[in-house]
């Protein structure tokens, strides 16, 4: 009876494992048919607009020929007339010229709709279509690996299953030799005993490969359960960033073509347009009337007057009064001139309010996410991987144990990139409590579901603005120094959803340990969002005063070192001086650091407190680019 019960209990885990691993296979197909229905998507998308614009072309070099024999008719007209220099004709020399202009301007933007942009558009198609057939190739390995993985756990689970079935059943034959050597004890029998030393040895035997198969189990279990983890947090995203490299770029870049072109035309059409209204504006009728009488002066002029003829024989003197008449004719024009008024812009300055959050260190910014940073500004923003790939775990442990010890490792060591990196996901990631509290945590995945942009900023700058202002100033520098990281994403293949993914989990928590799984793909676009809009969202230093982060940063004479790769830092740092001025965006930092007097480290976790140390331990000083120049 028990041995049939053992039998149900394989089958079921079994059962449940097969059932597992199908759906899993399910879930696979259906992300190839996702991949194949978005390369639909996004084939018809640069189909349809390769047969917009080039429509559009035709209807512009249309519209553009109708404008041209319009004007070549009227001007062939008034040619003919010879309008003179009349002020209603230059009304219409201006007309014409404007609308020829304006069909020159719609021919270009024809020309460039039916050729310059369509070029790149069926560029793109083609690359498109060349990566992502890459791409799901690259998907099936991966999936074919993954099942592999989890046929090897399901196999490896089946043995130890078997193994350790068979030790139950030789375990329990043992336990009847050894009662009835208990019952037959006085009889001494021989045989019995090689009985039970057999049994003994087939128990150990099988005993042995039970913990062997049960390790491969456990080995292989392990392997599948990362396997799982890589595939969907990391290759996955991987995988579509790939697919979808040069799509979105190429289309920005031919809309940004057109809507240039779209406002070179308009300009010149608001040109056209004002040398129209500043014709239309001289419009008067007065002089047109003196050069037509001028131009026609014999036509207009006064005839001899009629001379008086007397009768013959009529000796009358007549006395002939002459009346002349004087016709003054005055011409008054009046010219009202419309009077422009000066807006002013207001600005409301709001008064600063003193910071009341003093921590135990003196320091608004901890003093190792302050140097990890500057160490990756100077010479990590090119770096590809920064963040994601994992650096030396020996050189973590240094750095990390260097500044509990209130040192400045960074200051004049050799230290690899991502070891760096890796110290600054550690230090968030070992705080008690998370950086966003987690009592807000809900709210801020809801607004993060807002699709209208403006409105899901306003929200989340709502949550954000009601924490302390210590947590803003932290938030507000380190999400600005990823925004900064985000935009060399093209060398360092850091998106702002790669960093997400990698700051996450250590930033943004639930209540509950298990919702870490399940809300990763929230907190990852709520992440994302934050690092995007972060100019948005957080207050400005106005609003809560305290530092902020600068994007050039340098180190002075005093402070140059050659960092891992070789590279000379002081020729680094005069470039960048060079080409970017110093900001003052960490003057409140240093002078507050200057202002701590002491404070104790603290080797336990605390929030925002670990492993921050007064700057009185550390045995280099600051570098004086980043001291407050009053």
């Amino acid at each position: 009876m028990s041995s049939h019960a053992k039998h149900r209990k394989e089958r079921v885990g079994t059962m449940d494992y097969d059932t597992q691993i199908r759906e899993v296979r399910c879930q696979l197909v259906d992300q190839l048919k996702v991949l194949d229905l978005q390369l639909e998507q996004k084939t018809q998308q640069l189909q349809d607009m390769t047969d917009y614009l080039r429509r559009r072309g035709e209807i512009e070099n249309e519209y553009a020929r109708s404008l041209e024999r319009l004007a070549e008719r009227f001007t062939l007209k008034i040619k003919r007339k010879d309008p003179g220099n009349h002020s209603v004709s230059q009304v219409w020399v201006a007309l014409l010229s404007q609308t020829r202009q304006e069909s020159r301007d719609h021919c270009r933007l024809g020309e460039s709709c039916s050729n310059l942009l369509v070029q790149p558009i069926i560029h793109c198609l083609e690359y498109t279509q060349r990566l992502a057939k890459k791409s799901k190739d690259l998907c099936s390995q991966l999936q074919d690996g993954l099942l592999k993985v989890t046929t090897e756990l399901l196999t490896a689970w089946r043995t130890y299953f078997q193994y350790h079935s068979e030790f139950v059943c030789a375990e329990g034959k043992l336990r009847e030799a050894e009662k009835q050597e208990e019952k037959q004890k006085q009889s001494n029998s021989k045989k019995l005993e090689r009985l039970i030393e057999k049994r003994q040895i087939k128990v150990q035997e099988i005993q042995l490969k039970c913990s062997k198969a049960r390790n491969d189990y456990l080995l292989n279990l392990a392997a599948a359960n990362s396997s799982m983890n890589k595939y969907f947090l990391q290759d996955i995203s991987t995988l579509i960033d790939c697919a979808d490299v040069g799509y979105h770029l190429t289309l920005g870049r031919v809309m940004q073509a057109y809507l240039s072109r779209r406002v070179t035309t308009q300009q010149k059409v608001s040109t056209g347009l004002e040398q129209l209204q500043e014709a239309v504006s001289e419009l008067d009728q007065g002089r047109d009337r003196d050069v037509l009488l001028q131009e026609h002066y014999s036509t207009f002029s006064m005839p001899l007057r009629f001379p008086y003829q007397p009768h013959e024989g009529d000796q009358v003197c007549l006395f002939i009064k002459t009346y002349f008449f004087l016709s003054i004719l005055y011409y008054s024009r009046h010219k009202i001139s419309l009077c422009l008024m000066m807006f002013m812009n207001l600005f409301w300055i709001k008064p600063k309010i003193p910071t009341s959050f003093i921590q135990e260190s003196g320091q608004q910014i901890p003093f190792v996410v302050e140097s990890c940073i500057r160490f990756i500004n100077l010479y990590g923003l090119h770096h590809e991987g920064i963040f994601r790939v994992p650096g030396s775990q020996m050189d973590v442990n240094s750095l990390k144990d260097a500044f509990e010890q209130g040192n400045d490792p960074l200051a004049g060591q050799k230290y690899d990139l991502d070891s760096v990196a890796g110290v600054l996901k550690l230090y968030f990631r070992c705080l008690k409590t998370p950086l966003f509290p987690i009592s807000s945590t809900n709210q801020l995945l809801e607004h993060a579901h807002l699709s209208n942009e403006a409105e899901r900023a306003a929200q989340l700058k709502a949550v954000i603005s009601s924490y302390p202002e210590p947590i803003i100033i932290v938030m507000r520098y380190l999400f600005a120094f990823l925004h900064h990281v985000s935009q060399y994403s093209d060398e360092n293949m850091m998106q702002p959803y790669n960093l997400a993914v990698c700051f996450g989990p250590s930033l943004v928590r639930g209540e509950q340990d298990d919702d870490v799984v399940t809300l990763q793909p929230q907190i990852n676009a709520l992440v994302k969002s934050i690092i995007i809009q972060h100019e948005s969202i957080f207050p400005s230093q106005s609003e809560v005063p305290g530092p902020v982060y600068e994007k050039c940063m340098s180190l002075e004479q005093d402070d140059r070192f050659t960092p891992a790769n070789g590279t000379a830092v002081s020729v680094l740092a005069a470039q960048m001086k060079a080409e970017c001025p110093q900001a003052n965006s960490s003057d409140a930092l240093d002078h507050s650091r200057r202002a701590a007097g002491g404070g104790a480290p603290s080797a336990a976790k605390s929030n925002l407190q670990i492993p921050i140390v007064p700057p009185s331990k550390l045995r280099k000083p600051l570098s004086p680019s980043f001291m407050r120049r009053e």
